[in-house]
């Protein structure tokens, strides 16, 4: 068993042999921010300050040599090979407490909508305990014969007494699962999924004016969060902002109409990009200026792809959002390092 330990504060988890550092603080109950999982955003670069560990392979984009010969290192992949590993990286109390990721917790679909032409969602009812979860995280939906790589979709509601969750997932390209799921998943079917995972997670304690941002299925955990602060009471005004190309790409209009209907506090406002219309037009860094000229004083989500969500960043910034109340879950394509030839098993 290897120990990391936690600067400056000094807690030690354990870790198992073989166990990613990532792996290990989810399961001691840390929020360490994270994304793809596998080594290829940089979200989990951390400053390794004592001890020797397996980086893994992960992409130079992620990872610099620079800043491994400094010591960073992704601990999506970093694996600890010295009893003791120590990193640098905040204290025990900065840190929100999550529930430990469960691996193939089984579900069965109960329900199947096509959302849109390349979206389709999933309602699937827990078998057994249900996941435990916060607003905002993913799960990895794993294909039941274990065929291709599982894949990360955003629960798309809030935590219910039934343990029931819902996927929101876009038919892409030559994606594995995401086919898999559009093709030949169907109604009474059983699938597993672990998790949870991210720190995409809202801030019981915060209390300021919320604005959401998303795009495609990016507004999975926009809805999981909205929902979630809605229903909790939550006072100050809650906007969320949908952007799609066009009307047919638009989805879940008729909830979020219904829940600015029954909030004072909570505004749904969509915008196309690719078509005219009646109502809003344009990307949401264009919209954003006339709509929101400071947001010195709100908290901000944004999740859709990395180009999106760094184009939404870059314009709150602008209009004064602070650093500390940026929220982003960027939906990077996860990506299983390959095996070189002369190691893999003929």
């Amino acid at each position: 068993m290897k120990k990391i330990r936690l600067y400056p504060s000094g807690h030690e988890v354990d870790c198992e042999q073989g166990q990613t550092v990532l792996s290990a603080l989810e399961k001691a109950g840390y929020a360490l921010p994270n994304n793809c999982r596998a080594g290829a955003c940089g979200e989990c670069k951390i400053k390794v300050r004592e001890g020797e560990f397996d980086q893994g392979m992960v992409l130079d984009m992620a990872l610099a040599q620079e800043e491994r010969e400094q010591g960073f290192g992704l601990m999506c992949m970093a694996k600890p090979l010295s009893d003791l590993l120590e990193i640098e990286w905040g204290t025990e109390d900065a840190q929100p407490k999550l529930f430990p990721p469960r691996e193939n917790v089984s579900f069965v679909v109960i329900e199947r909508i096509e959302r849109t032409h390349r979206i389709v969602e999933l309602r699937l009812r827990p078998v057994g305990k249900p996941l435990r979860y916060w607003p905002g995280q993913y799960v990895q939906l794993n294909h039941p014969e274990g065929k291709m790589p599982a894949r990360a979709y955003s629960i798309a509601n809030a935590s219910r007494p039934d343990g029931e969750i819902t996927l929101q997932i876009a038919r892409v390209e030559n994606g594995g699962i995401s086919c898999w799921v559009h093709d030949h998943l169907k109604v009474g079917d059983r699938i597993k999924l672990s998790g949870p995972y991210g720190t995409f997670i809202g801030d019981p304690a915060a209390a300021t004016p919320v604005l959401c941002l998303a795009a495609g299925t990016g507004l999975a955990p926009i809805m999981a969060l909205a929902e979630a602060a809605l229903s909790r009471g939550y006072r100050q005004p809650v906007t969320v902002i949908f952007s799609a190309p066009t009307h047919a790409d638009l989805y879940d209009s008729g909830r979020l109409a219904l829940w600015q209907a029954k909030h004072r506090n909570f505004k749904f406002v969509r915008t196309l990009t690719q078509e005219e219309g009646e109502g809003l037009t344009g990307r949401i860094p264009a919209v954003l200026p006339e709509m929101f000229p400071d947001l010195s004083q709100h908290s901000i989500y944004a999740a859709g792809s990395p180009e999106f969500v760094d184009a939404c960043i870059a314009a709150v910034k602008q209009l004064g959002a602070k650093e500390s109340l940026i929220h982003t879950e960027g939906f990077f394509e996860q990506q299983l390092p390959e095996t070189p030839a002369a190691n893999r098993l003929m």
